[in-house]
């Protein structure tokens, strides 16, 4: 194979019928690096809106056992990537998803809005910082495939296009972005997450986490904004990451979420109908499950047959 051979399969395909395989090429052949980063960055875009960082702190999910959310949630998600959305495990993993979403009061347009943050930051992410921009047929399947995630969910009036999605995610931060204690909590719990991944680098990942947060999220969160120098370095080096992957081969195997060694929690693998948690109750407070992705090996779930 050569290095385009993977965009040349996409450009062949439909991004309206076969969304899916064209996602997961994106998704697990040409960005799996990028995909995940963005998707942890797309984590502090859902807290800085009070309603969603307030409610997130509630439940005490994502500060007192961010790593177990963290797996759970990234591993849910990429079973339906995985698997598809009409597979065993897909439908599974879904209905996780729904019970715990419907265990909590949680707006149609919060609800709207995560869903517009899956489809938007990796975008912007990979159109930024990735090996190649993204070409329109990959924008339109992500567009569709998460479409069709919100509609699994239950999502109301969700975007039809990704320009869409992008329209209605910058006129939702505008409009609701700003200070909740309880969201400052949890942003600092998945920095200190993400941060300790790292070891004795902690507090340089924690520095250039921050310089990849924009100055609408920093004030948000009341953080300090990083000096300029420590933003231009870390936007370099990705940068810099980029001309090197491009002269790589490219990846032949899928490499997906599950295979990520930011997931900790099952060095024995899992079963997908025991992710997640389940609340006794319906009570008030946003869902403990959010987006990203030890090897762990999914065991066969028998109640998805």
């Amino acid at each position: 194979m050569r290095r385009y051979d993977w965009l040349r399969e996409i450009r062949r395909l439909d991004p309206e019928r076969d969304f899916l395989r064209i996602h997961r090429i994106t998704y697990a052949h040409e960005f799996p690096w990028d995909i995940t980063r963005a998707l942890e960055l797309a984590l502090y875009r859902t807290y800085a809106v009070p309603s969603i960082g307030r409610l997130l702190a509630e439940t005490a999910e994502l500060t007192e056992r961010a790593q177990k959310r963290y797996d759970d949630t990234a591993l849910l998600l990429d079973t339906v990537m995985e698997h598809g959305f009409d597979s065993g495990d897909g439908r599974t993993a879904i209905r996780r998803i729904n019970q715990m979403h419907h265990s909590y009061d949680i707006s149609d347009e919060d609800m709207r809005y995560v869903l517009c943050t899956f489809v938007v930051v990796p975008i912007r992410w990979i159109d930024q910082y990735g090996w190649r921009r993204l070409s329109e047929h990959e924008k339109r399947a992500m567009a569709a495939y998460y479409g069709t995630l919100g509609r699994h969910m239950g999502i109301r009036d969700i975007p039809q296009t990704y320009q869409e999605f992008e329209v209605f995610l910058d006129a939702y931060e505008e409009a609701h972005f700003g200070w909740d204690p309880g969201a400052r909590r949890v942003a600092d719990a998945s920095l200190d997450l993400m941060a300790g991944w790292y070891g004795p680098l902690a507090p340089v990942v924690r520095s250039a986490s921050m310089a990849l947060l924009d100055d609408t999220l920093l004030d948000a969160f009341r953080f300090d904004r990083p000096r300029p120098a420590v933003r231009t370095a870390v936007h370099t080096a990705l940068k810099l990451r980029a001309r090197a992957v491009r002269l790589l081969p490219p990846r032949r195997a899928p490499h997906y979420g599950r295979q990520n060694p930011e997931i900790k929690g099952y060095p024995d693998g899992y079963r997908v109908a025991e992710l997640g948690t389940f609340p006794s109750s319906r009570r008030l407070g946003s869902c403990p499950v959010h987006p990203v992705g030890d090897d762990a090996r999914v065991q066969e779930d028998p109640a998805a047959s």
